[in-house]
């Protein structure tokens, strides 16, 4: 029986691409004096900052990373909550469904990109990238999750948009969802379910009180 429902974070409960992408673009200007296109960069949504500097060949990654979050901030009135969210997070509450977040981003990204927004009062736990070695789509974050919520992996499900998503949600034994509202692609994916919208979550998955 589905009892939790975890859920990525960019691209999935908030659409980042165009803060995270500008950014990183003048970085990238800055560091390799070339410009990269908006499609040029989808590989990097869904992994952790520093591991998409480091497939830059980006050698002073901590110095890179601070300018890189400072930039950001230029760009943060284009972040927006995905229409739907909130409501549907205030339901499955309603309904007793444990949930929570597994990111890639660290715990100050989380506080500064994402706790803003108010979502957090519906979420019941969460794993940052700091709070594991390794990272998505290894399934180190979805397992840490499991153990600090106490759920069962048969009785989870991670929605996300990203192919490494699906890949850390795979490797740990835990349903898959393509949050298709926020996915580039499904190339390489065999989802347990593709979700179009996320008013559809609670109907799709047959979520119903506990």
């Amino acid at each position: 029986m589905l009892t939790c429902v975890i859920f990525d974070v960019d691209g999935t409960l908030i659409d980042t691409e165009v803060m995270v992408k500008k950014s990183l673009q003048r970085i990238l200007l800055e560091e390799t004096q070339k410009e990269y296109s908006f499609p040029d960069l989808d590989f990097i949504l869904g992994i952790p900052g520093h591991v998409t500097l480091q497939k830059f060949g980006i050698r002073n990654i901590q110095e890179t990373s601070r300018r890189w979050n400072k930039y950001m901030i230029d760009y943060k009135d284009q972040v927006t909550v995905f229409a739907g969210i909130e409501e549907t997070l205030q339901e499955l509450k309603e309904k007793r469904i444990t949930t929570g977040i597994v990111t890639s981003k660290t715990s100050i990204e989380l506080r500064d990109d994402f706790i803003p927004f108010g979502l957090m009062k519906y979420l019941d736990f969460y794993v940052c990238a700091d709070d594991t070695a390794k990272h998505k789509p290894n399934p180190d974050p979805i397992l840490k999750f499991l153990e600090k919520s106490g759920i069962l992996a048969e009785q989870a499900i991670y929605i996300g948009d990203t192919i490494y998503d699906y890949q850390a949600a795979t490797s740990a034994n835990v349903k898959f969802a393509l949050a298709q509202w926020g996915a580039k692609n499904s190339e390489g994916m065999k989802p347990f379910i593709q979700i179009e919208k996320p008013q559809n979550i609670l109907a799709d998955l047959k979520i119903s009180d506990l």
